[in-house]
């Protein structure tokens, strides 16, 4: 049986006849298999910078790799580096597709990377949060950015969720410490009151599933195995994770989108489980079933969460099919039916000499 049979039309047809080049090329990519040699993968990569979302927020990039405002670029929400650095991410951008990409990941980690490397929101230590780092480690290695300083943050990622060699918030004079935002190991947040926060736990459960397997030494191993731990502790689908002062799940976690930034749906968490390898364990069923029970009659998922003009490019109306969220849930079935990962999550395998998007 073929992961296709759980669609119930053709919409692998549609993403591969889209008008949108980034969408071709991700669909060529990601679900036909298609190698960068393959000319419609070429015309649609020169097509996304040339003309597509790609070539507009790379437009928008200032001054030595920065857009709106120099600094870490946490801030104006979603168009400053942060947030278009995590789209281009998004979108299909590669370091060898255009010289700016590579410029604003280097950008990234010398204004957004404190010295133990925790991706801040202000450049320091206690800027650090999950939600961010793991939203920063996967873009900038989704990008293709070979740059050692990474390692550092999946070091520091992976301790702060073990706590391993990180000091208690309450001992302040310590060289690596917890602060009031990471404030504990196992995904403590303290925007969620302190409580585990499972919207950032799925960006660091996403950017450990992008390391390439033999870059996940036992630490990190350690780390996604309580992630993991975390999200099977209940029934996923139910959403109903430790939360500060909500009396209910946040609605939006059933509430499909693209881009996908700080807030996470549960197609996000099953991304993230399902290029980890636990698409066909039983505790993530319940999920997929959701999955695809929101499918239309012809296999296409609606635009149920945007961000409309708060960031660069246009995705769509809101409640229509939409091909990037349609996108999105195709991934997630093709690995949990298919027994494949996607090149997406396990690393792009180009031949010398072709530029990927």
């Amino acid at each position: 049986m073929s992961w296709t049979d759980q669609l119930n039309g053709d919409s692998l047809s549609w993403l591969e006849n889209s008008t949108i080049p980034e969408v071709r090329y991700m669909t060529g990519r990601d679900l036909l298999n298609l190698p960068d040699t393959h000319p419609k993968q070429q015309a649609a990569c020169k097509e996304a910078y040339e003309n597509g979302t790609i070539g507009l927020v790379l437009s928008k990039m200032v001054g030595d790799g920065y857009w709106q405002k120099a600094g870490p670029g946490y801030g104006p929400k979603y168009r400053s580096s942060v947030w278009s650095v995590t789209l281009l991410g998004q979108l299909g951008a590669n370091v060898t597709g255009d010289p700016r990409v590579e410029k604003a990941c280097q950008y990234i980690l010398e204004h957004s990377m404190a010295r133990h490397g925790q991706m801040s929101y202000n450049g320091a230590p206690s800027g650090t949060f999950d939600c961010l780092q793991g939203n920063l480690c996967w873009a900038l290695l989704q990008l293709g950015c070979t740059d050692p300083r990474l390692e550092l943050a999946f070091d520091w990622m992976a301790r702060s969720v073990t706590g391993e060699g990180v000091a208690p918030q309450t001992e302040k004079k310590a060289e690596v410490r917890y602060y009031a935002y990471k404030c504990a190991p196992n995904f403590a947040c303290g925007a969620n009151n302190k409580l585990p926060c499972a919207w950032g736990a799925a960006k660091v459960m996403l950017a450990f599933a992008r390391l390439p397997e033999e870059k996940r030494f036992p630490l990190i191993k350690q780390a996604i195995q309580m992630g993991i731990d975390f999200f099977f502790s209940i029934d996923p689908v139910t959403a109903d994770y430790p939360r500060g002062t909500e009396a209910k799940p946040n609605r939006d976690w059933w509430q499909f989108g693209f881009p996908v930034f700080y807030i996470t749906d549960l197609l996000q968490v099953a991304e993230a489980l399902t290029m980890l390898g636990y698409g066909s364990d039983p505790r993530l069923q319940s999920t997929l079933e959701l999955i695809r029970q929101k499918q239309d009659e012809q296999g296409r998922w609606k635009l149920e969460y945007r961000y409309g003009s708060k960031t660069w490019g246009n995705y769509g109306r809101g409640g229509m099919p939409n091909e990037w969220v349609t996108l999105r849930a195709l991934r997630v079935l093709k690995g949990a039916y298919s027994g494949q990962r996607n090149v997406s999550m396990t690393g792009n395998e180009h031949r010398e000499g072709i530029i990927p998007c």
